[in-house]
C-alpha cells in the first residue's frame, strides 16, 4: 500500500478507536430517585403511571410494563406515548423519555375493588454511559369511589392535590395500601449493600498465579459470565480465569444464564515477562443479584497485591524436542535477547509465502542495476528506510488500538475490508506494470515511481512499504515470542522489536547492497531482463486473487464484483495514461482521474454486511470455538486441540493443508477421544483475541493442546505430523 494511502487508513483507524473513559459508578442516583414512579387512578377504569426522570437520565419505552398482583381489575394492553428516537448501543433503534412521562392503563375494576396492586418494570441509564439493570417494583393504588374523576395525567399543582387526595383516602400513606409495600419483584425483602450481598478477595498463589474468591450472601447470585479484570504493573500481564463450573439458572433479566449461589475460588494466571518481585493492582468488575429480587449494577473491586520473584513465563510450554520453532518469552527476557529474536524471525519472514512475490520486484531492481555499487547501495538503503518505518508505523497502530480497548492483534490490517480490496488493488496495478500495459514516468516520482525500472528513492521505498503490508500478517518462527514482548513492554522497548524485524526482513537486500562481493553474485543485465519482468506480473496476479478470495470470506460476492469492477475501470485509465503519453497533460490528468475513481471499492466493501458464516461443525469435523464449548468439554475430561486461524494466513492454510486436513490428523484424534475445535480471525473476533492473549499469542496461527487434566500446551507456528500426534497421545495419556 503506498505511504499517501497507509497514513490516512492508520488515522482512520485511530479516529474509530473508542475513547476509553473511566466512568465512576457512585455518581449513579439510586435508580428511585433517577426515576421517581407514582401511581394514581383518575376514575376506577384508568391507572395512570409517572416518571419524573432526572436531568442525565433516560427510560426505555420498550423497557416498561405493568401487570397486576393484587385486586380485581381486567387490564387493557399498556398505553405509552411516543418517545425520542434513539440508536441505542445495546437495542439499537428505540425510544426513549425523558423528563417525564406518563403511562395509561385502562381496564375494568370489580365493583367490590377498592385498592389494586401493580408489578411495574422498566430500565432506563444514565448519560454518563451506565445502564441499571432491569428493575421491577410492586406499587399500589386506591381507586376513587364510583362517579369520582380526577384531572387526568396530573401535574404541577394538579398532581399535588390529586396525591393530596390519595392520602386522605389512604390515611397518610399516599398510593401505598397497608401490607403491600413497595418492594422489590418477588418480595424477597430489603436487598443487603452490595459489600456485603457479594464479599470478594484475592491472594497471591505464586509467581504467576491469583486466586480470587467471590463470597455471595446467602440468597445471593453471581453470574460467571458478566465479568471482568484488569492488572496494572510493569512486566505482568493478565491470562484467561479458570471459572469452575456453575449452576444453569433461568434469569429474569438474561435468560439462561450461568451463576454461582456459594462461595467460587478462581484461578487466575499471569504471564510475566520480568523475573523481579513487583507491586501490581487488580481491577475486577462483576455483576450479580438477589434471588427473587433485585439485580445490582456492576460492582467494581480494586486490591494492591505484591508479586514475589518468578523463574518462568506463564502460559506457555516449550516446543516438542527437536523443534525451535516459537520459543517461549522467558520472564525477564532481557531486551538484548527480545531484539535478536525479532530480527531472527524478520529475516525468516523472507521465506514465508506472503512475501515472496514483493520480494521478487526487489530481486529485479537490484539485477538491473547492472553492478552499479552506488546505485545497489542507494537503493537497499531506501527500501530499508521504507521497511522499518513501515513496521514501526503498523507497530504502533497496534498498540494504540490495543490500548483503546480494540480486540486487535498482529496482522490486524488484514481483519479491514477496506485494506484488502485496496491491496488486492495495488497488486492489479503492479502486474499491469510488469506485463507492460503502462509505465510510471519522471512525473509521478511523489506517487512511487516504477517498481520494475531503476525507479529511485520513491520507487524503493514504496517496495518497503508493500512488503511490510503484505507479509505482516504472517507470523514466523521467533516472531511470537518477540511480538509477545512488545505487547507488553513499554512503547519505546516496543517499537524498538518492530524495527528489529524490519531490520531482519530488509537485511539480505541491505547486505547485498552494501557488501561488494554479494553484489557482483548478482547476473548482468541482458534482453533476458525484460522477459523475466513479464513472468513476474503473474504472481502479482495470483496474490490479487488471493486477497479477493480473503475479501469474499468477510464480506461475500457483491465486495468481489465491487473490486473486479474497480480494477477494470483501474486498468482502463492507466492504458489511457500510457496511451496520452504524447498526448498533451489534460488527457494525461483525465486519464489519472478515471484511474482514481477505481479506488471507491476500497470505501464501498467496508460498508457490506459481513456474510452469515457456518456456525456447524465444518467439512474437516471441527467445531466452532467458544469459550463455554471449551469449558464444558474440559468439564467433561475430553481432550481437546484447538485451531486459531485466518482465511489471509498464508502459513495457517499451510498446515491445514498439510497436516491437519490429513488423515494422519484424523486417527491421531480419533485415538485421543479428543474434539478438534476452530476459532476464526479473519474478521475481529473480541473472543479469540482473548484466546490468544490469554496464550501469549497476539496473532495466528496458534495451536493448543488441552489434555484430560493439567495445563494446556502450545504448539510451534509450523507443524509437522508427528508434533502433532506425538501432543495429542500425550495429551490423552494425562
Amino acid at each position: 500500500m503506498t505511504p499517501w494511502l497507509t497514513a490516512p487508513l492508520a488515522l482512520l483507524m485511530l479516529a474509530l478507536a473508542p475513547a476509553a473513559g473511566a466512568v465512576d459508578e457512585s455518581d449513579l442516583l439510586p435508580i428511585d430517585e433517577a426515576f421517581a414512579l407514582s401511581a394514581v387512578a383518575s376514575e376506577r377504569g384508568r391507572i395512570e403511571f409517572t416518571w419524573k426522570i432526572a436531568d442525565g437520565y433516560y427510560l426505555y419505552r420498550h423497557r416498561m410494563g405493568v401487570e397486576l398482583v393484587e385486586g380485581g381489575f381486567k387490564l387493557n394492553p399498556l398505553e405509552l406515548p411516543e418517545g425520542i428516537a434513539h440508536t441505542d448501543e445495546f437495542f439499537g433503534d428505540v425510544q426513549t423519555y425523558r423528563n417525564q412521562v406518563t403511562a395509561v392503563l385502562t381496564g375494568a375494576a370489580a365493583d367490590d375493588a377498592r385498592t389494586l396492586g401493580f408489578r411495574v418494570k422498566y430500565q432506563g441509564c444514565a448519560d454518563i454511559g451506565i445502564c441499571y439493570p432491569p428493575h421491577s417494583q410492586v406499587v399500589s393504588v386506591t381507586l376513587p369511589p364510583a362517579g369520582t374523576v380526577l384531572d387526568a395525567a396530573p401535574s404541577g399543582d394538579r398532581a399535588d392535590q390529586a396525591l393530596a387526595g390519595l392520602d386522605a383516602l389512604t390515611g397518610g400513606r399516599g398510593g401505598t395500601v397497608p401490607g403491600l409495600d413497595l418492594e422489590p419483584a418477588g418480595g424477597a425483602g430489603l436487598p443487603l449493600p452490595p459489600e456485603q450481598a457479594f464479599g470478594f478477595e484475592a491472594v497471591v498463589a505464586g509467581p504467576e498465579m491469583l486466586m480470587l474468591r467471590f463470597a455471595p450472601a446467602p440468597g445471593y447470585y453471581l453470574y460467571r459470565d458478566r465479568n471482568s479484570f484488569s492488572l496494572t504493573g510493569e512486566g505482568v500481564a493478565l491470562a484467561a480465569p479458570q471459572w469452575p463450573a456453575a449452576r444453569a439458572y433461568r434469569d429474569e433479566h438474561f435468560g439462561e444464564v450461568m451463576v454461582y449461589f456459594e462461595p467460587v475460588d478462581v484461578p487466575l494466571p499471569l504471564q510475566r515477562l520480568r523475573a523481579e518481585a513487583t507491586d501490581v493492582s487488580l481491577r475486577v468488575t462483576f455483576q450479580g443479584c438477589q434471588d427473587n429480587g433485585i439485580c445490582y449494577p456492576p460492582m467494581t473491586r480494586e486490591v494492591r497485591l505484591a508479586l514475589p520473584p518468578a523463574a518462568a513465563a506463564a502460559g506457555q510450554d516449550a516446543p516438542p524436542s527437536g523443534t525451535g520453532a516459537d520459543m517461549p518469552a522467558r520472564a525477564g527476557t532481557p531486551l538484548w535477547l527480545a531484539l535478536l529474536l525479532a530480527l531472527g524471525g524478520g529475516l525468516i519472514l523472507n521465506l514465508m509465502p506472503c512475501v515472496l512475490p514483493v520480494l521478487s520486484l526487489k530481486a529485479l531492481s537490484l539485477a538491473q542495476g547492472g553492478g552499479d555499487r552506488r546505485q545497489a547501495r542507494r537503493s537497499a538503503t531506501w527500501y530499508t528506510l521504507g521497511v522499518l518505518l513501515s513496521f514501526a508505523a503498523v507497530g504502533a497502530v497496534a498498540l494504540a488500538l490495543r490500548q483503546a480497548g480494540l480486540a486487535l492483534g498482529w496482522g490486524f490490517q488484514l481483519q479491514q475490508p477496506g485494506v484488502v480490496a485496496a491491496l488486492a488493488l495495488v497488486m492489479v496495478a503492479i502486474g499491469l506494470a510488469l506485463s507492460g500495459v503502462f509505465s510510471l514516468g519522471a512525473g509521478l516520482a511523489g506517487m512511487g515511481q516504477s517498481l520494475t525500472q531503476k525507479s529511485g528513492p520513491a520507487g524503493d521505498f514504496f517496495t518497503g512499504v508493500l512488503a511490510v503490508v503484505v507479509a505482516s500478517p504472517c507470523t514466523a518462527p521467533f516472531m511470537g515470542s518477540a511480538l509477545a514482548f512488545a505487547f507488553t513492554a513499554s512503547p519505546a522497548l516496543a517499537i524498538a522489536v518492530f524495527l528489529a524485524l524490519g531490520l531482519g526482513l530488509a537485511l539480505p537486500f541491505l547486505l547485498i547492497g552494501w557488501v561488494p562481493a554479494l553484489a557482483a553474485m548478482l547476473p548482468r543485465p541482458g534482453a533476458w531482463m525484460e522477459t523475466l519482468k513479464q513472468v513476474l506480473a503473474f504472481p502479482m496476479y495470483l496474490t490479487a486473487v488471493w486477497l479477493l478470495w480473503v475479501l469474499a470470506k468477510q464480506r461475500g460476492a457483491d465486495a468481489i464484483g465491487l473490486v473486479l469492477a474497480g480494477a477494470v475501470v483501474m486498468a482502463l485509465g492507466l492504458w489511457w495514461w500510457e496511451k496520452a503519453r504524447w498526448a498533451g497533460r489534460r488527457t494525461r490528468w483525465l486519464a489519472l482521474a478515471l484511474a482514481l475513481v477505481a479506488l471507491w471499492p476500497v470505501w464501498a466493501v467496508q460498508a457490506l454486511p459481513a456474510p452469515e458464516r457456518v456456525s456447524a461443525a465444518s467439512a474437516d469435523g471441527a467445531v466452532p470455538y467458544s469459550a463455554e464449548a471449551l469449558a464444558r468439554y474440559r468439564a467433561e475430561g475430553r481432550v481437546v486441540f484447538v485451531n486459531m486461524t485466518a482465511d489471509w494466513c498464508v502459513s495457517c492454510k499451510a498446515n491445514e493443508r498439510t497436516v491437519l486436513g490429513r488423515e494422519g490428523f484424523r486417527e491421531a484424534l480419533a485415538a485421543a477421544d479428543a474434539v478438534y475445535m476452530k476459532g476464526d480471525w479473519t474478521d475481529v473476533d473480541p473472543a479469540i483475541t482473548a484466546f490468544l492473549e490469554s496464550h501469549g499469542a497476539v496473532g495466528v496461527p496458534l495451536y493448543v493442546v488441552y489434555p484430560r487434566r493439567g495445563e494446556p500446551r502450545r504448539l510451534p507456528t509450523l507443524l509437522t505430523p508427528e508434533i502433532v500426534r506425538e501432543a495429542l497421545a500425550e495429551a490423552a495419556r494425562r
